[in-house]
C-alpha cells in the first residue's frame, strides 16, 4: 500500500491505496465533476502534496508542491500510466521519480507574514489546550483543525483568531506531533484498536472509530453505517476519542441491531474478544445495559491529515 491520502473532485477520500488503486484513479478521472486528484503523503505536511488534472480527450496535468508556494512544479502528460507512475514514486520518495516529465516552475507568490494571535494569555492557552486535545485524537485533518482554531473563540462580536492564524497555529502544532511520533516504535494502542474493529467488521459487525460527536447522535446514526445483514455495532464518539486522548481510556458503545438485550450481550463478548485478540485490555461486567471501557490504554495514534 502506498502511505498516501487520495482526494477526489466528488469528495471521495482514499486512504492508503494500492498503485493499482491510484492507477484506477487516475484513469477515471476526466469528466465533469470528477476531474482532478489531490494526494497528500501519511503524514499530511504543510505545502506538500501532488495533484493531476484531466478534462476526457485532452492531456494530464501533473503538479507537485514541495515545502513551499515557491516550490511548485508542473508537468504535461499525455497517458494515465506516467502519471499514476510519477505520483506512486513520488508517494514512495524515490530517487528520480520525477525524471521523464518536462517539469517547469510556477510563479504563484509566497507564503505571506501571518501576523501573530492577538490574545490574553488565558485564551491563547485555552486555544492551545483545545487544538491539541483534538489533534493528540488523531482523527482530525490539518484542515478540520484550522477550522476548529479558527471559530473556537468566536463570539457574537468578535472573531480574533484569522483563518491563516488559525492555519499557522495548527501547521506549528501538527508538526510538533509529527516529530514526536516519529519516535514510536512499533505498534500502538490505537492501532491495535484498529485491528480488533476490522476483524469485528469482517465477522458481520459495524464498527466505526471516532464516529459521530455524541452518543446521540452515534445511536441515532449507526444504523445506516453498516452492511445490510450486520448483525450489531459498536463504536465510540468524539467526546470518548477526548477522554482515551487524555488518559482516562476509551469508552465503547455497542449493541444488537435487532434490539435484544441476547444479541447485544452477545455483540459485547465478541468486542472484549476481538480486542484481547488484538493485545488490548477490556473492562465490562457482562451487562448488556453498559458499555465497554478499554483500559489502560496508551492514545498514540499516528497522524494521517
Amino acid at each position: 500500500m502506498l502511505e498516501i491520502v487520495v482526494k477526489t473532485e466528488n469528495w471521495e477520500r482514499h486512504v492508503r491505496v494500492s498503485a493499482e488503486e491510484l492507477a484506477g484513479l487516475v484513469r477515471r478521472i476526466g469528466g465533469d465533476g470528477d476531474r482532478f486528484l489531490v494526494v497528500q503523503r501519511i503524514p499530511d505536511l504543510p505545502d506538500v502534496f501532488a495533484q493531476v488534472w484531466h478534462q476526457a480527450g485532452g492531456d494530464y496535468t501533473l503538479e507537485y508542491r514541495d515545502g513551499a508556494p515557491a516550490r511548485h512544479f508542473q508537468a504535461m502528460a499525455h497517458r494515465p500510466e506516467v502519471v499514476s507512475a510519477a505520483i506512486a514514486g513520488w508517494a514512495r520518495q524515490e530517487a528520480g521519480w520525477d525524471g521523464g516529465l518536462a517539469w517547469s516552475l510556477l510563479d504563484i507568490g509566497s507564503n505571506q507574514e501571518v501576523p501573530p494571535l492577538d490574545l490574553a494569555e488565558d485564551e491563547r492557552e485555552q486555544l492551545e489546550e483545545r487544538v491539541r486535545e483534538v489533534l493528540i485524537g488523531g482523527y482530525a485533518s490539518r484542515a478540520e483543525l484550522a477550522e476548529l482554531a479558527e471559530e473556537h473563540l468566536v463570539t457574537r462580536d468578535r472573531r480574533p483568531v484569522s483563518r491563516e492564524q488559525a492555519q499557522a497555529l495548527v501547521d506549528r502544532l501538527w508538526l510538533e506531533r509529527v516529530a514526536e511520533q516519529a519516535t514510536w516504535q512499533g505498534e500502538t494502542d490505537p492501532e491495535r484498536l484498529t485491528r480488533a474493529f476490522t476483524a469485528l467488521r469482517e465477522a458481520g459487525i459495524t464498527a466505526r472509530e471516532n464516529f459521530t460527536c455524541c452518543r446521540s447522535c452515534g445511536q441515532s446514526e449507526i444504523g445506516g453505517e453498516g452492511e445490510p445483514d450486520a448483525r450489531g455495532y459498536v463504536y465510540f464518539h468524539s467526546q470518548c476519542t477526548d477522554s482515551a486522548a487524555a488518559g482516562r481510556g476509551l469508552m465503547l458503545l455497542y449493541g444488537g441491531f435487532d434490539g435484544s438485550s441476547e444479541t447485544t450481550a452477545a455483540i459485547g463478548h465478541e468486542v472484549v474478544a476481538a480486542l484481547k485478540a488484538a493485545g488490548l485490555h477490556a473492562e465490562w461486567d457482562h451487562d448488556p445495559g453498559r458499555a465497554i471501557t478499554v483500559t489502560p490504554l496508551d492514545w498514540r495514534r499516528r497522524l494521517v491529515g
